[in-house]
């Protein structure tokens, strides 16, 4: 994942300003950095997502009307109207 904007040093000085011994401000700064950097989807990867999925989609449609269009035909030879016969 990508283009995170996560402000270690930010957050270090907000929990230091709070109280917070600096070194534990630090391991928390890292520890949140490393947690979000692994879990959080950015814009980016939605992106890509969206793309991959249109993609798969597509070819779900395409898959699907030829499916459709042998059922037709399966159907049609089965009852036998197709070809049509001249008598």
């Amino acid at each position: 994942m990508t283009d995170l904007l996560f402000d270690k040093l930010a957050y270090k000085d907000k929990l230091t300003a709070s109280g917070v011994p600096e070194a534990q401000a630090r391991a928390l700064g890292d520890a949140m950095h490393e947690a979000l950097r692994e879990s959080v989807a950015t814009k980016s990867d939605l992106k890509i997502l969206e793309l991959v999925l249109r993609k798969e989609i597509q070819s779900l449609k395409i898959w699907t009307g030829g499916v459709a269009a042998a059922a037709v035909s399966a159907l049609f030879a089965a009852l036998h109207i197709w070809p049509p016969h001249i008598s």
